[in-house]
């Protein structure tokens, strides 16, 4: 705790000493945080635009955000559409703490996102209701904005959340007449058409239409493409009334030639891209790599006011994800131009040529559902002089997933055509497949993950300066997994149906804080926090039941948060001031027990990340406007191998075990920079101009805990934006954007092995000019 305890005293007093400057005043105390102001969230009418908001959209956060013990940070969606953040990638990258992953397996078809140092690729969630899908989550269309909420904290979402989650919210059908249509044209075939219509039917109802068409090649490529629409119709009925129901429908559809990368290299012979690659070319197959996604979701809500202090929620949801994706590893051997090995520093030939792997055409064709259902139930009560706003709540669901993986790259009869297998110039790679196209199963996973839980939610206001903040959550998770596997000869096919991977867990998190408000605009807080992660914590995972390194025994992971932070609205409430420090604890995680006779994998992984958030979001002036970020983290390992091996490093099953970073304590967290940043900053002349500027820095980071791979990061990197607006008139806007406006050089998503790898390259310079008319 000294990092800890050396940064509260600074970070308290440099935030909270000019917001006590501020005179006290009478205005709304429950104010928003680390967000711009834009519309309401509950009722998503047009707010007071110099305001922040007051909640997020979720019933089970108790207190307005800014009496909230915990950092979270909102991404309005005019923070978007000033900065033309189209996709979840997009607007996440904004958002110092979170980085982006290479995908599953590396094949790139799904958003792989590491919030503070853990994954949160199961922590996804649209209205707060999981997202468990593997797909990308291309277009914001449809999203009202998008919550981070930071730290371990089962006890709002369910298990894991070990770093946080992230919750998009929907646009639905509400009280007023408006219509917002949009037509893009830019750079790089940029084409983008949306439409926003909300209609008054009469004083209780109201449609809603969102529609989007899109489609763009990726700025600084030869061959990757994005091309999609969608649609999503709501109605809510009741309004005005004690009983309000809305349903709202989303269909999409992707159709992608996917950036997946080039080569790229960390080791004594290759830092970065390997030497004479094309940033440009494409190293798959084009006309056979492919990522397609098709979402559907239907959405049921109804709310009912039994009077000024009860009421009662309930949502239903279905959602159904298919994807198929294809790509082409990069794997192989790649011979530079100097006749090295890129990866081994060994002589070779030919030189300047991949000989690619026959581990090529790799295919995944997934469905993946939900059904959910959560009822909650809030009320205020009074005892005595002590406030209390409660919210009791249940939730299930049921989701189920089948997958077929494979190869298309096989002859008819599911072998191996080697001699398609074709050697590539790396200088000037030739993209197309020539060979024979027939997609062979080679697995075909079926699985099941059923959850039940009840929840407890408790603000106590003690006083108008004193109050608690907590929360409570018991939940059952039942999981199955069954896969069939298929191996494939010159005489026939061979079917291995293996043993079914079953975990069954009840857990219990929960999550307490305390609140001080010195001011009414103001707050200090405390707060801590669990995670609870069963070995089957995604319905598209499973529990392992390998014989040497088995989990379906093993009892959930953990992990703890400790906060210690504060809020101050101030410049009369226009301007949001933030600031924590934190402590994230995985006390323990899955690692191989390498004890003779003790197959079951051990809870002995033990790691830390320390760290501080800053953010300033709101209006220093009427006419400027600011959203910026800064996190430092400071991540290690605390213990990677068993108690066991600790005890025994002498023994040769521990060996490996102990060797490098991955035995050793204090190896830095994967995909955790040390510091990040990122401000958007926008000015309004008096002529209807806005000029809007930003900037995102993002440390160098360790992208691989290979133990022979240890001693290379990633460089670090800025990425600068920058826009103009003109209201030519009260329904016309014209918006230029330039993203990338210095056009740097850098690499994302990366995959590195001590033998291949492969970096998405960073997005290059290109601009968008986006007429809106509204009336």
């Amino acid at each position: 705790m000294a990092l800890m305890a050396a940064l509260s005293a600074g970070v308290v007093s440099a935030v909270a000493a000019p917001a006590l400057a501020q005179p006290a005043q009478q205005g709304n105390a429950s104010g928003g945080t680390m967000m711009l102001p834009t519309l309401s969230v509950e009722g998503q009418g047009v707010a007071n635009e110099k305001k922040p908001p007051e909640r997020v959209a979720s019933p089970k956060y108790v207190a307005p955000l800014r009496d909230t013990p915990q950092t979270i940070t909102v991404i309005p969606k005019a923070v978007m559409e000033e900065q033309n953040l189209i996709s979840l990638t997009d607007i996440l990258s904004t958002v110092p703490g979170i980085t982006f992953g290479a995908g599953e397996g590396g094949a790139g078809g799904s958003d792989s996102v590491n919030l503070r140092g853990y994954s949160a690729n199961s922590d996804i969630t649209i209205d707060g209701v999981r997202d468990s899908g593997a797909y990308v989550r291309s277009d914001s269309f449809n999203v009202q904005q998008v919550e981070v909420t930071n730290g371990a904290n089962s006890v709002f979402n369910g298990s894991g959340s070990v770093g946080g989650t992230i919750n998009m919210v929907s646009k639905v059908a509400q009280d007023d007449s408006f219509t917002k249509a949009t037509a893009g044209i830019g750079t790089d075939n940029y084409y983008r058409a949306t439409v926003d219509t909300n209609q008054l039917l009469d004083e209780n109802t109201a449609i809603r239409l969102n529609g989007m068409w899109h489609r763009n090649d990726v700025p600084k490529r030869d061959v990757e493409d994005a091309k999609r629409w969608g649609i999503a119709p709501s109605i809510t009925l009741g309004l005005n009334t004690d009983t309000q129901v809305s349903i709202s429908y989303l269909h999409q559809q992707d159709d992608n030639i996917p950036l997946y990368g080039v080569p790229y290299g960390l080791n004594a012979v290759s830092h970065g891209p390997l030497a004479g690659i094309d940033r440009e070319a494409y190293y798959g197959y084009s006309n056979i790599d492919t990522q397609e996604s098709t979402l559907n979701m239907a959405t049921l809500k109804v709310d009912h006011r039994f009077n000024d202090t009860l009421s009662i929620s309930n949502l239903t949801r279905w959602q159904q994800v298919d994807s198929l994706v294809t790509t082409s590893y990069l794997q192989g051997t790649w011979c530079l131009a100097n006749g090295i090995n890129a990866y081994t520093g060994a002589r070779c030939t030919p030189a300047g040529i991949f000989t690619p792997s026959t581990n090529r055409g790799i295919t995944r064709d997934a469905d993946t559902s939900i059904f959910y259902n959560q009822t909650d139930l809030k009320a205020s009560l009074q005892t005595g002089s002590i406030k209390h706003d409660i919210v009791l709540g249940a939730a299930i669901s049921s989701e189920k997933f089948d997958q077929k993986s494979g190869n298309r790259l096989r002859n008819p009869n599911g072998t191996v055509p080697t001699a398609s297998f074709v050697p590539i110039s790396i200088a000037n790679p030739n993209s197309v497949w020539t060979g024979p196209d027939n997609f062979t199963v080679t697995s075909d996973v079926d699985s099941t993950l059923n959850n039940q839980a009840v929840y407890l939610f408790d603000r106590t206001q003690l006083s108008e300066q004193f109050e608690l903040n907590g929360g409570m959550r018991w939940e059952r998770t039942d999981g199955d997994y069954h896969s069939t596997s298929y191996a494939y000869t010159a005489t026939g096919k061979t079917t291995t149906v293996n043993p079914t991977a079953s975990n069954k867990e009840h857990l219990f998190s929960w999550r307490v804080g305390a609140v001080y408000k010195p001011l009414p605009f103001g707050s200090i807080y405390i707060g801590y926090g669990n995670s609870k992660t069963p070995s089957q914590s995604a319905v598209n995972g499973a529990c392992s039941t390998s014989a040497t390194n088995p989990t379906c025994n093993v009892k959930p992971e953990t992990a703890e948060n400790i906060e210690l932070g504060t809020k101050w609205d101030v410049l009369d409430e226009q301007l949001s001031l933030t600031a924590a420090i934190f402590r994230n604890d995985r006390t323990n995680y899955k690692v191989a027990s390498n004890e003779p006779g003790v197959p079951d994998q051990q809870l002995d992984g033990k790691s830390r990340v320390d760290g501080v958030a800053l953010g300033a979001a709101g209006h220093v002036t009427p006419e400027w406007g600011i959203f910026a970020n800064y996190t430092f983290l400071d991540s290690e390992v605390l213990q990677g191998v068993s108690d066991y091996c600790l005890a025994n490093p002498t023994q040769a099953s521990c060996a490996s075990a102990l060797a490098g970073a991955n035995g050793g304590q204090g190896a830095v967290l994967t995909a955790t920079p040390r510091h990040a940043f990122s401000i958007w900053t926008t000015y309004d002349l008096p002529v209807g101009v806005q000029l809007g500027y930003g900037v995102t820095y993002q440390g160098k980071m360790l992208p691989n805990n290979s133990n022979a791979l240890a001693m290379y990061k990633v460089p670090g990197y800025w990425v600068h934006r920058a826009a103009v607006s003109y209201q030519l008139n009260d329904q016309v806007k014209l918006q230029l954007n330039v993203t990338n406006l210095f056009d740097e050089t850098y690499y994302t998503k990366i995959r590195s092995n001590p033998t291949n790898g492969w970096a998405n390259p960073g997005t290059g310079r290109n601009a968008t000019l986006t007429v809106g008319y509204t009336f």
